[in-house]
């Protein structure tokens, strides 16, 4: 299950490691026009593990691909370890998510031809970074596959490709780590081997993780989860529960007060 939580100094907590404020996305023009963002203002803390859920349709992976420097905002700024991207051109953008940012998605996009351990050391191999080998070391034994290094994709489990997906995305050492939905492609025994890695990562790595998903149970891996409707942010769960966490998704869904949603 989840291990001991804070073994971060407490200056994390006064240093994030992205924020944003003021963001929005809108999608369209008069009738067709999407608010996907609506002035959203948010820290991610540095070192900690933060989970963004939310109803479909609000806003959490638009939220995320803005942050991540995926997608750029219609207006508002982002910060990432001290660097505004809003702003950035293009070629700066493709630098500071090869060498800065790390990603896992639901799909493992792995290189079939490739053994586990060339894909976790593409992207170094790619930018043509050296590897540092013991902290490759590091992080294959955390994620258990030491004993799998020598395999292709097609030899390994669902849950084993997600974790070397994960590894290929800390191996750099970036500043943060976004997961967009990681566990969406993966059975509840392979799920908890991913989740637990990524909060291992945080615990004893020193990791900054941001992760989308809509699974309580997964977010109930995270320090902090934010909670998106209506591309605002409107609440926020520290020490989650899956309990906790079907709880507030309920109050989302019903809420006592009045208020307009989007579609999807």
């Amino acid at each position: 299950m989840v291990e001991p939580r804070r073994a971060v100094a407490p200056l994390a907590e006064t240093a994030p490691i992205a924020r944003a404020r003021d963001l929005s996305k809108v999608y369209g023009k008069g009738a067709t026009e999407v608010r996907a963002l609506d002035g959203v203002d948010v820290d991610l803390a540095r070192g900690r593990f933060t989970a963004i859920m939310g109803p479909s349709g609000s806003g959490k992976s638009t939220l995320m691909h803005c942050m991540a420097g995926l997608d750029r905002p219609t207006s508002g700024s982002v910060v990432v370890d001290g660097e505004e991207i809003s702003r950035m051109s293009e070629r700066q953008l493709t630098t500071l998510r090869r060498t800065r940012l790390g990603f896992v998605f639901q799909a493992f996009n792995l290189i079939p031809t490739l053994t586990a351990q060339e894909n976790i050391t593409l992207p170094l191999d790619i930018a043509r970074r050296p590897v540092d080998r013991d902290y490759l070391h590091t992080v294959v034994e955390a994620v258990g596959l030491t004993d799998r290094l020598s395999h292709k994709p097609g030899e390994l489990s669902g849950g084993q490709q997600q974790r070397v997906a994960c590894a290929r995305a800390l191996v750099a050492k970036p500043a943060v780590v976004f997961a967009d939905e990681p566990t969406g492609n993966l059975d509840s025994t392979s799920s908890g081997e991913v989740l637990s890695f990524l909060r291992h990562s945080v615990e004893t790595l020193g990791q900054s993780v941001v992760m989308v998903t809509h699974d309580p149970a997964a977010a109930s891996y995270a320090h902090r989860v934010l909670f998106l409707a209506d591309g605002r942010l409107v609440a926020e769960l520290d020490d989650p529960t899956p309990d906790s966490v079907l709880e507030a998704l309920a109050a989302l869904r019903h809420p006592s007060g009045a208020g307009g949603r989007h579609a999807g």
